[in-house]
């Protein structure tokens, strides 16, 4: 067998389809039959990233399948990383570290050079693995955009990859979806889709029976499966799509506490929450209109990509009234990265980091400054609230120095390194807090800490809560996903040498 690891590639007819979720299903399932599998996603567009045990940045869903491949996560698997910080421009992070901003056509000049990066990431992880799972990036049919293609089609010719199509049923068209991406693309390219995954189908699967006896007549090809809508498990989203046009509240429907996230224009790490939504007798929202906040247990300030832009969008779009209203009626407010930035008096840009260089008021209610500035903060960190331990990371161009008497909590160490640092700031009464720790709520005993300080003590959080639950669902996931999938169809796409392995 070759020294390189064999590739398969999931594709997908548009964005949100459910490439990930089938990733890692795959990385899951080839994983438990024995396989060293790894997740690769050559360029992946999102706010939601986390940090590798090296201390460098890449998308969490990438991580999200390494964790369900029962492997560390590497910035191999995600070589380049768009995080965007306005419509048409993005801070480009490449190999695991903050690279350039770029506008939209800037990057495209950029593409060649990052293609053959992304090849490079690439031979390193077959190298050290069986299979590698390749994911594309929202439609491989752009016809537009093909040319200078770097995750889709294009780099799973270079690997060698047979292609699984996945498409979305939920929102309508699947029909038109599948047949109209095999139109985009050239008979090679439309040679390399093998079949086609069927996601997010509700309702009696008998009745989808002529459908799928269409598909495969008109296409030649076969489908692998259809995968029903899930419920019983929860796998984190990629990026925002999911939390998109969040509506208002409606206390007069509600008997249990709510705890409110607002949903900024440049939300980041909003996966953050996940943890909060399994909760029982407590109910996790995202409010995107301005309404009036005294019927929440507490209200969060949840990452942004960019802190100054979101604290003018909270000024004008009627957000900071409402929130300096909520605190004054003693509400309790937490601040997560960009949040605890904006519950500062002011962020300072001098570089001109975000923009335009210059300064840009806060909401007023914490007693610390922050100033934008390089290099950014990418940091695995064990700390302590109150004496508890937990485990995060940060991810941050700010620094943020708190009174040492409003300090929220110790830092132990950072990608591994000892250290006696100090993170986050209170308030005088405790109720306005903020911190620069992602995954605050990864830890039980942390989660109930703060649920105990904003009157939720009564809230169970099971020891069946973060990293714990994460490793379950990718369990159930696999589960669901071999129940619905022919998985003998799927393996058969790979090597001859894999398959006798899998026997």
């Amino acid at each position: 067998m070759s020294n390189k690891a064999a590739c398969l590639a999931v594709l997908g007819t548009g964005s949100d389809v459910g490439k990930s979720i089938v990733t890692t299903a795959l990385c899951r399932i080839f994983a438990n039959r024995g396989l060293r599998v790894a997740p690769f996603k050559a360029q992946n567009m999102s706010n939601n990233s986390g940090v590798t045990p090296e201390g460098m940045e890449m998308g969490r869903a990438q991580i999200v399948q390494a964790e369900a491949a029962r492997i560390p996560p590497h910035c191999d698997m995600n070589p380049v990383l768009l995080k965007p910080v306005s419509d048409i421009g993005s801070q480009v992070v490449l190999n695991g570290v903050a690279w350039i901003d770029a506008s939209s056509q800037d990057y495209y000049t950029k593409k060649d050079y990052l293609f053959a990066e992304s090849i490079a990431a690439l031979d390193r992880l077959r190298a050290e693995n069986d299979l590698i799972l390749m994911e594309g990036a929202g439609s491989c049919a752009e016809v537009n955009l093909m040319e200078h293609d770097i995750v889709n089609l294009r780099m799973a010719a270079l690997a060698e990859a047979p292609v699984i199509l996945v498409a979305d049923i939920d929102r309508g068209g699947v029909f038109a979806q599948i047949v109209g991406t095999l139109a985009c693309v050239s008979p090679e390219q439309q040679g390399m889709i093998r079949g086609f995954v069927i996601n997010r189908f509700r309702g009696d699967i008998a009745l989808f029976t002529r459908g799928i006896n269409w598909i495969e007549e008109r296409t030649g090809k076969p489908v692998y499966g259809v995968l029903p809508w899930f419920k019983h498990f929860r796998i984190e989203a990629e990026d925002a799509v999911v939390i998109e046009n969040a509506p208002r509240f409606l206390p007069d429907a509600e008997t249990e506490p709510v705890i409110a996230v607002i949903r900024l224009p440049h939300i980041s790490n909003f996966t953050d929450f996940d943890p909060l939504t399994g909760l029982n007798g407590c109910r996790l929202i995202y409010l995107q209109q301005p309404q009036d906040l005294s019927p929440m247990a507490a209200v969060i300030l949840p990452g942004s990509k960019s802190t100054c832009s979101d604290l003018q969008w909270l000024r004008d779009s009627g957000w900071q009234e409402r929130l300096l209203s909520y605190r004054e009626q003693g509400g309790h407010l937490l601040g997560i990265c960009g949040g605890y930035q904006m519950l500062g008096t002011a962020v300072h840009d001098p570089d001109g980091i975000e923009g335009a260089p210059g300064s840009t008021p806060g909401l007023g209610l914490l007693p610390v400054e922050t100033v934008l500035q390089s290099p950014k903060t990418t940091t695995l960190t064990d700390f302590r609230w109150n004496g508890i331990a937990g485990r995060g990371y940060e991810i941050h161009m700010g620094r943020t120095a708190p009174p040492r008497a409003h300090c929220l909590m110790t830092v132990d160490r950072r990608n591994g390194t000892d250290c006696t640092d100090v993170d986050g700031c209170r308030s005088e009464d405790d109720r306005v807090l903020g911190t620069y720790m992602h995954g605050l709520f990864d830890t039980p005993a942390i989660t109930h800490q703060w649920l105990t300080a904003i009157g939720l003590a009564h809230i169970e959080v099971d020891t069946l809560h973060g990293p714990i639950a994460r490793d379950r669902a990718y369990e159930q996931l696999a589960e669901h996903a071999a129940l619905h999938l022919d998985l003998e169809a799927i393996t058969s796409l790979l090597p001859r040498e894999l398959q006798e392995r899998l026997r």
